[in-house]
């Protein structure tokens, strides 16, 4: 009897592949287990087990597999339900789901190796001087892969060479897989066994009497070992003695020490004991009391508790509790920059059981995270992570939360799977019969709404920690303050009053300003020409830091011009303001304050985050401007006033949220001032004062905000009431797009009628060189989702038979919040 796997290819194909193997294999074989594939002509690919069993394919031959990576299964059975279960809600392949599951080390890469024909004799005179290159490398080493022979003879393209050997049989190919996971090994040493007595030692230091620099290395390898019995890195021996690496080679040589490796994580905890949580207040235990008591009839709870009243404290009582279970928690954060706070926060109290993976991780790290949770060790009882940490190899999981649940960022656009963790938190813990809790100041209006209609759970804490104040907001009309000549750049003077008071109290100020570089717009005053991207259809972006103009779309940039492109003149003048411009007129302004700046641009290493905001912690930062990254649940003691430089940007935005997203936006980052005793202030800029956002923002009025919106919702058919599907089609040819988007919509509207909107040009409708155009289509509820997904299926199905639109690639974005 013939035996087969289905293997899932991280590839985007719509159905698993079906591979023969021997009958030994399939009583090895398990599910979630990797094995590597022929796929294609010569391409060999890794795969997961899906299925084992005995039915041939139909339609094809089923090839054998080419060796299997595992011994044992690396993803879970219920990591593959959530995995099926998101291919199939925000429609997308089980092999895209793959990659962005599995830590990029585990997909291993497929590489061509070339090696010399030895069955054949060849002559010199045959062969052209770059073939005899290549042919010559190739007696020196047995085997070459394409970039070293790249390397060789200095030219990118040297597929016409390889091609031309093969054709001559001087060459053969093969394809090789290798792992790219490398293990970190840390390098120790120790003294060899007969010198650990004393009269050893003693020996071996008179031995060593003229050799001072060995003999300091000696005595300083027994004192480390003698003060911490721990064992002593080669690193760490060289920094404490002052020797170098060549002396402890030396000693090696001489058979004095003995050097041996010893495995290590590449992310450690090495803090102090744990500390005591500390005891809740009563709106906190009575938080914590009414979420036990929800959790007992509801799956999903959600905590509204305002701006700093110490949610955290809450969370980390019931994670006490679960981990009494002996479960896990996964504790899902949108942004990077808030785990570098709360990674200390929770390690202070749960030590290393504490682990974090992020995208600013490397490779090696993640998959360490990765083996740590699969192996259910005790370093990863707690994962901390951004969206990305959903997909890692839950045993039991007894708890989620998903704090600052209403933020954009866990929602993934680009590419495929583009997921919303918060939703696909909520299947997950169905699937480990576990508890979900939603934290935030500033709920989603769909959450809330699930709240008010009993799906879930509500519990809210009204006050902030310490009974401190909530921050006086008050909001700066900017056309008075122009009309009247009481602007200085982009402050205005009740702006520089309050700066100038709160620094010479002592405190710190945030400024946040939601553009980066200087200014989004450089105009000529003569005739009006603004440079814009070569690739995109935007204005370009003026950094001046670096002296240069850059698209944010995709990355282009070019050196800021000293004249006009269309006239000539050299009258060029910047309009609108960013981060760095706010931070220069800042530095203007309060010469004596150390300004500090938060975006994009300033936090690109790993540690980019980390380093800004330990440097305003520790008070080094007298004012910090930034971007959204500060309106996150950051916690900064000492900083009593925040300045929003221009809410109006955020106001007129062409998105059914931006009034949400604003109110939002604005509430928090005004959270972040006043946390301790002294009540904070909050300054908004803006031309529109009397806005109903602005209103309610000022009065921190949430309800009124959810109410108001949920109308306009209910009115124009958008969520909570109907659900969204965009289509978003991309081409390089302009009329390909127009001609293909009628087609879809039309295609569309015989199914779905008049709840199809578009084809429409986004705000930037070219972005790459790429032409955008979106459709779409809005589902009521009583309509099954499931059915609509068939039907929207079927159309694509069929455009993509049409020749004419051979090409243009068609973007399905489920829930596009």
């Amino acid at each position: 009897m013939s035996h087969f796997i289905d293997v899932i290819l991280a590839i985007p194909l719509e159905k698993m592949f079906t591979y023969s193997i021997t009958q030994a294999e399939s009583q090895f074989l398990k599910v979630g287990m990797r094995v590597s594939v022929p796929f294609g002509k010569t391409k060999i690919h890794t795969g997961l087990v899906g299925a084992i069993h005995t039915n041939p394919p139909l339609v094809y031959e089923a090839k054998e597999i080419h060796q299997i990576l595992d011994e044992t299964p690396i993803v879970t059975q219920k990591q593959l339900e959530l995995w099926q279960w998101i291919a199939k809600y925000y429609m997308c392949t089980l092999g895209e789901v793959m990659r962005a599951a599995l830590p990029n080390a585990f997909i291993l890469e497929s590489e061509t190796l070339v090696s010399r024909n030895l069955k054949k004799d060849i002559k010199d005179t045959d062969l052209k001087d770059d073939e005899y290159l290549v042919y010559e490398a190739l007696h020196h080493q047995s085997t070459l892969k394409i970039q070293e022979i790249s390397s060789i003879l200095d030219k990118k393209n040297v597929l016409p060479v390889i091609k031309r050997l093969i054709e001559k049989e001087v060459i053969l190919l093969q394809e090789e897989i290798y792992d790219k996971y490398k293990p970190k090994y840390v390098r120790y040493v120790k003294l060899m066994p007969e010198y650990t007595s004393e009269i050893g030692l003693h020996e071996l230091l008179n031995d060593l009497s003229r050799a001072e620099k060995q003999r300091q290395v000696v005595m300083t390898l027994f004192s480390i070992s003698a003060k911490t019995k721990k064992p002593v890195k080669v690193k760490e021996l060289i920094e404490e003695s002052g020797g170098s690496s060549a002396i402890v080679k030396t000693l090696i040589d001489k058979g004095v020490l003995e050097e041996y490796h010893i495995q290590t994580d590449r992310v450690q905890y090495d803090g102090d004991e744990n500390e005591e949580t500390k005891a809740l207040n009563e709106y906190q235990a009575k938080a914590l009391e009414e979420i036990e008591t929800s959790f007992e009839t509801q799956n999903v709870t959600l905590l509204h508790g305002i701006t700093s009243s110490g949610k955290t404290e809450v969370y980390v009582k019931l994670i006490e509790q679960i981990l009494a279970e002996g479960k896990q928690v996964l504790y899902l954060l949108p942004e990077i920059a808030l785990t570098t706070q709360l990674v200390v926060r929770l390690q202070n109290y749960f030590g290393e059981q504490v682990a974090v993976f992020h995208s600013k991780y490397s490779a090696h790290e993640r998959v360490e995270v990765y083996n740590q949770v699969l192996g259910n060790s005790a370093k990863a009882k707690i994962v901390l992570g951004a969206r990305s940490s959903i997909f890692l190899p839950f045993h039991n999981l007894g708890l989620i939360i998903v704090d600052e649940e209403h933020e954009q960022s866990f929602k993934q656009f680009d590419p495929a799977p583009r997921y919303h963790a918060r939703d696909a938190a909520i299947v997950l813990a169905h699937l480990h019969k576990a508890k979900t809790l939603l934290g935030s100041a500033t709920p989603s209006l769909e959450s809330y709404n699930n709240a008010i209609e009993n799906k879930y759970g509500l519990v809210e804490i009204n006050r902030r920690y310490n009974n401190v104040q909530l921050p006086d907001i008050e909001l700066v009309d900017l056309a008075e303050k122009y009309k009247k000549k009481r602007m200085k750049g982009h402050f205005s003077d009740r702006m520089i009053e309050e700066i100038t008071e709160a620094l010479e109290e002592g405190y710190q100020v945030i400024l946040f300003q939601n553009r980066r570089g200087y200014s989004p717009i450089v105009e000529c005053n003569t005739c009006g020409h603004s440079p814009q991207c070569t690739n995109c259809d935007v204005s370009l972006t003026y950094h001046q830091y670096r002296g240069q103009l850059r698209c944010h779309y995709c990355g282009y940039t070019s050196a800021m011009l000293q004249k006009c492109m269309a006239c000539g003149t050299s009258s060029l003048d910047t309009k609108g303001f960013g981060t760095e411009q706010i931070e220069t007129e800042a530095k203007m302004l309060f010469p004596k304050a150390n300004v500090g700046r938060m975006d994009l641009d300033t936090t690109r290493g790993k540690h980019g985050y980390e380093k800004i905001i330990t440097a305003l912690e520790q008070q080094e930062i007298d004012i910090l401007v930034g971007t959204q990254m500060l309106t996150k649940g950051l916690d900064f003691r000492n900083v009593k006033l925040v300045g929003i430089m221009n809410a109006d940007n955020l106001l007129n935005f062409p998105d059914f949220r931006a009034h949400e997203r604003s109110f939002q936006l604005m509430l928090q980052v005004s959270g972040r001032a006043g946390r301790t005793q002294k009540q904070g202030k909050v300054l908004i800029q803006t031309y529109n004062p009397l806005h109903r956002i602005l209103q309610q923002v000022s009065t921190n009025n949430y309800i009124e905000m959810f109410k108001e919106q949920l109308q306009e919702r209910r009115d124009f058919k958008y969520p909570p009431f109907y659900r969204l599907i965009k289509v978003t089609l991309k081409h390089r040819d302009y009329n390909k797009v127009e001609t293909a988007s009628d087609w879809y919509a039309k295609s569309l509207r015989q199914v779905f009628r008049g709840n199809v909107l578009g084809p429409e040009f986004p705000p930037v409708s070219r972005v790459r060189n790429q032409y955008l155009k979106n459709i779409l289509i809005k589902i009521p509820q009583q309509q099954s989702l499931s059915r609509t997904k068939e039907a929207i299926k079927k159309i694509n199905t069929t455009f993509e038979a049409v020749g004419a639109f051979k090409g243009v690639r068609v973007v399905l974005n489920v829930d596009n919040y």
